[in-house]
């Protein structure tokens, strides 16, 4: 059996490993982009956000084929997944899911104990 080496440097540690995001970390680095490749239009990169601009239908409409049991579990998951996020996420959040259905955001903001009134 021939030994493997491992990561040992933190792997960076606790920071965000996704871009966008709220904290400006990993931000686009255009000098290490790959080669253009010309597969749409006059563009080299393929924007999945060109075709897709509605981001709520489907949720809405997945939340009210719900019965309230699931919806409540649906709250309480979401409220215990964000925990310890910042007030200012949970928040978007709740603006994002007031958007899919009225219900749908009052119902997160009442588990995550935030007035709606702040996400309106």
């Amino acid at each position: 059996m021939e030994s493997q080496e491992m990561r040992v440097d933190g792997n960076a540690g606790s920071t965000i490993g996704y871009s966008p995001n709220s904290y400006g970390e990993w931000q686009d680095q255009p000098g290490l982009k790959e080669p253009p490749l010309k597969l749409y239009g006059d563009g080299d990169r393929w924007n999945f956000r060109e075709d897709d601009s509605d981001y709520y239908t489907q949720p809405g409409k997945l939340f009210r084929l719900m019965n309230a049991k699931q919806k409540k579990a649906l709250f309480e998951n979401t409220a215990r997944a964000m925990g310890d996020a910042p007030k200012d996420i949970k928040v978007r959040h709740i603006k994002n899911c007031l958007k899919a259905d009225p219900a749908y955001g009052k119902g997160i903001a009442e588990a995550m104990g935030i007035p709606l009134e702040e996400a309106s």
